[in-house]
C-alpha cells in the first residue's frame, strides 16, 4: 500500500470515524509528445504514470457530499440537491474542491443520474502526484473522483465518458480551458504502453513503448517553476489557435497539415502563425513518433522529442529558461532525446535516459541549475502504469 493510499485511508477516518466503503485510484501522466494539439482536435501520445491520485470514500446517511483533502485544511461539504447550481459560478467552493465537486456536478447532469437517488458521500483524497508539475495532479483527482462516484452512484459510465466527465469539471467548474487528453490518458493507461489518441473522435491506440526492453527510464525534472492553467497565458495560446483555424476556414488546426504553411504565413501575423505552426508541426511529430516506435524502437524518437521542444520555446513560447536548461543539460549527459511536458510556463520537464545514466544526468541537470541560479530541481523516475481503477 502506497502511503498516499494510507493517507486517503486514515483522513477518511478521521473525517467519520469509519473505515471506507471503497478505495480507489487514478494516475498522473507524462504526455511523450503533442503539446497544446489536444483542444485542436489533434493527436497525443501520453502514458499514465506510477504516481496516483487515491480516493477514499464513505456513504452517508443524508444527501451532503463532503470532501477532503490532505492539501486543505479544511473539509468542504455541498448537499447533493444543490449540485446543479454549484457551477460554473465562480467561488462557491475553494478551488481545489471545484476538481472532486465539479466532478459530481458533472455527472449528477448525466442522463442516467437522478438526483433524489444520488446517495450522500465523504471523499478523503491524497496522493503523490506532484502538483504544478506538469503531471496532470488535476486530472488524476478527478478521473479518482469519477470512478469512485460512477461505482457508488452506480451510472455505468465506460471509461472514456468518465475521461469526458473529469473534462467537463476542468472546463467549467475550475475554469481552465484544457483539451481531454489527461483525463483519457488518467483513465486509459497501460503499463509500458502509452495511448496514441485522436482528440477528435476520441478512438485511443495502446502503443507499446518498449522502454524497459530497451534499457531507457524516463525522467522527470520538475523545475518548481509553478504553473496555471486558468490563468492567461494558456487562453492566449488557445485562442491563438482559434483564430489561425478561422482565418484558415477550418473546424480546427487539426484539419490543416505542412503542405498549408506557406499559405499561412501569408494570411497571419507573425505570432499567430507561429503558434499554427507548432500545432500543425506537432501533430506531425506525434504520427511520426508512432510509426517511429512500431518500426525502429524507442532508440530512434530523440530527434522528435528535441524538435518539439525547440517549437514550444520558439513557436508557441510556453517554455521558459529552467524547461530550457534542463532540455540542454539532459542532452549534454547523454540523453536519447528531452523535452518539456505539459501545458508550459512551467513544470516539468522530461528526458528519455539509459538506465545507467541516470544518475549522471541527475547531476548534469542540478549542476546545470545551480551554475544558473535556479532553484534545486526535483528529479524522479516515472513508469508507464494502469489507468484508474478500484483499489479496495
Amino acid at each position: 500500500m502506497t502511503s498516499a493510499q494510507t493517507d486517503a485511508r486514515e483522513l477518511l477516518r478521521g473525517l467519520t470515524g469509519g473505515s471506507a466503503a471503497g478505495e480507489w485510484s487514478a494516475p498522473g501522466r507524462v504526455n511523450l509528445i503533442g503539446e497544446h494539439t489536444d483542444y485542436n482536435d489533434g493527436f497525443v501520445l501520453p502514458f499514465a504514470i506510477d504516481h496516483r491520485t487515491h480516493v477514499a470514500l464513505g456513504i452517508r446517511g443524508d444527501a451532503v457530499i463532503r470532501v477532503a483533502s490532505t492539501f486543505a485544511a479544511d473539509a468542504v461539504e455541498v448537499r447533493v440537491a444543490d449540485l446543479p447550481t454549484l457551477f460554473p459560478s465562480k467561488g462557491r467552493v475553494p478551488e481545489w474542491a471545484a476538481y472532486p465537486l465539479g466532478v459530481a456536478w458533472a455527472l449528477a447532469a448525466t442522463p442516467g443520474a437522478s438526483i433524489a437517488e444520488l446517495s450522500g458521500v465523504d471523499i478523503a483524497i491524497a496522493s503523490d502526484v506532484p502538483i504544478g508539475a506538469g503531471l496532470s495532479s488535476s486530472a488524476a483527482i478527478e478521473s479518482a473522483t469519477a470512478t469512485a462516484l460512477n461505482d457508488v452512484w452506480q451510472l455505468g459510465l465506460d471509461r472514456v465518458a468518465l475521461a469526458r466527465i473529469g473534462r467537463t469539471a476542468e472546463n467549467e467548474a475550475v475554469g481552465a480551458p484544457t483539451g481531454i487528453m489527461d483525463q483519457m490518458a488518467s483513465m486509459l493507461g497501460r503499463q509500458d504502453a502509452a495511448i496514441f489518441l485522436d482528440c477528435r473522435s476520441l478512438d485511443a491506440s495502446v502503443i507499446e513503448l518498449g522502454f524497459d526492453a530497451a534499457g531507457l527510464e524516463v525522467l522527470v525534472i520538475d523545475t518548481k517553476v509553478a504553473h496555471s492553467h486558468a490563468t492567461g497565458g494558456y487562453r492566449e495560446r488557445r485562442a491563438s489557435c482559434e483564430l489561425g483555424a478561422q482565418i484558415m476556414g477550418v473546424p480546427a488546426l487539426r484539419d490543416l497539415t505542412v503542405d498549408d504553411l506557406p499559405r499561412a504565413a501569408e494570411l497571419m501575423d507573425d505570432v499567430t502563425f507561429r503558434r499554427v505552426r507548432h500545432v500543425v508541426t506537432e501533430n506531425q511529430r506525434v504520427l511520426d513518433t508512432v510509426r517511429t516506435l512500431r518500426t525502429d524502437g524507442a532508440g530512434a524518437i530523440g530527434e522528435l522529442l528535441l524538435a518539439s521542444h525547440a517549437s514550444m520555446r520558439d513557436d508557441f513560447e510556453i517554455s521558459v529558461p529552467e524547461l530550457d536548461t534542463a532540455v540542454e543539460a539532459a542532452m549534454s549527459a547523454g540523453a536519447v532525446g528531452a523535452r518539456m511536458t505539459g501545458g508550459g510556463f512551467g513544470g516539468a520537464a522530461i528526458a528519455l535516459v539509459a538506465r545507467e545514466r541516470i544518475d549522471t544526468t541527475k547531476d548534469a541537470v542540478a549542476a546545470a541549475f545551480a551554475a544558473s541560479g535556479f532553484t534545486a530541481p526535483t528529479m524522479f523516475t516515472v513508469t508507464p502504469s494502469e489507468g484508474a481503477r478500484r483499489e479496495a
